[in-house]
Formats: C-alpha cells, structure tokens, sequence
C-alpha cells in the first residue's frame, strides 16, 4: 500500500501566492558528465563540446541577462506567472518521494483571481510558509514545470501566455494553465484524511494551447 504523506504546499513567490512548506525535497539529479573530462591529449575536435543552445526570441530581455541572484525585487515578483498552481495541497509517496497534486488549495487562495488574499499578512496566516529564493527554486521538487521560476532557473524561455511575453495578465487564464475555476475546496474544508480522494493529474501537465510556441489565433 502506497504510504502519502500531507504536504502542505502554497508557495510565495509573489502577491499571488501563499505558501506552506514542503520538508523533502527531491534527491539531485546525477550529472550524466560527472567524472568525464576531455583529454588534454585530444585534438580540438576530438574533445567533447558543449551542444548547441537552441534559439531564443527572448535574448536580451532581463531573465537572460541576468542571474536569479541579480534581479531585483520587482524583477523577481514578476517571474510569477499567477497560475496558483503551487498553492495546491499536495502529497508525497513516503517511498519514492513522487509528488501528487490535488484540487484542494491554500486557506488564503482567491481561486477566481488566483492571488492571495492577504499577502501582506501571510506569513502570520499560514506561518510554514516558503518563500521562493533562488537557492530553493533549484531544488525544489513540487514547483509545477511550468513555473516561470524553474523555467529561468533552468536556462529555458517563458512560455507565450506569461505575462511578461504577452503583457497581459489574463493569459495566463486564456491558456487554460491557472487553477481558475478548478479548486473544489481549501485546506480548511477538507480534511486531511479525505485528501487522497481529491488527487488529480492536471497541475502537472499543460493544455496542447499552453505548449504552443505563440499565441493561438482567436
């Protein structure tokens, strides 16, 4: 029998989001090249090279130029894209460490606005909560993939419906990627033994229309 432990999660990254936190994290990958170094005897060609960084059409813009570590405040908040995704309740297998999301979200979620409803004061409210700094973005392992954070961390492009590529808000709504309209209930109308009955797959997948290079045409 699969043994779930309560993760109490609600991240927060931005006015967005509350968080409560997450003890595990998930194990670091291997380095596939650990331990294989080029041979100063090898010709140039011969050596192993490094692959070739696919285009960007975001070049320039402060999220490539810049390390998590030099944004600043404003910079930083604005890497949230608002799909309150990480302020869903979620649990993890107690043996292999798998992470399963639900539909249940934090006490503090407004999950028609898909922002906090006292970020200010969050902290008070829900006092376990994590905030994302770009030491823990690295690693932990209950960010949705499509977070902004992870995606920057990870040397990737932010996807169109962000609101730092589209300069609007809604989009990431549009694309079908926030938890408008999907929460069936929060932490404190569900009870934590109920939570396996609530777990669901769609926090960790994208709609085909969130994965699209642009924007689809009305």
């Amino acid at each position: 029998m699969v043994r779930l432990t309560i993760l109490m999660v609600s991240p927060n990254a931005s006015p967005g989001f509350c968080a409560a936190p997450i003890p595990a994290l998930a194990p670091p990958l291997p380095d596939p090249l650990e331990g294989l170094q080029p041979n100063p005897t090898e010709k140039p060609s011969e050596a192993m090279t490094a692959p070739i960084k696919p285009p960007s059409t975001q070049e320039g813009f402060f999220w490539k130029t810049k390390t998590l570590e030099e944004m600043s405040s404003a910079e930083w908040e604005s890497l949230c894209d608002g799909c309150a995704r990480c302020c869903l309740e979620k649990l993890e297998d107690e043996d292999t460490g798998k992470i399963y999301f639900t539909h249940v979200s934090c006490k503090l979620l407004d999950s028609g606005s898909c922002a906090c409803k006292d970020y200010p004061n969050r902290s008070d409210k829900v006092p376990d909560c994590v905030r994302l700094t770009p030491e823990n973005v690295r690693t932990l392992n209950w960010l949705p993939p499509s977070c902004g954070y992870k995606l920057v961390a990870e040397g990737r492009d932010l996807y169109w419906w962000h609101p730092l590529i589209s300069g609007d808000p809604d989009t990431v709504h549009e694309a079908g990627v926030s938890v408008r309209g999907r929460v069936q209930g929060t932490e404190n109308e569900i009870a934590d033994e109920d939570l396996e009955d609530h777990i669901v797959q769609w926090p960790a997948l994208l709609p085909k229309r969130a994965r699209l290079k642009k924007r689809p045409k009305a």
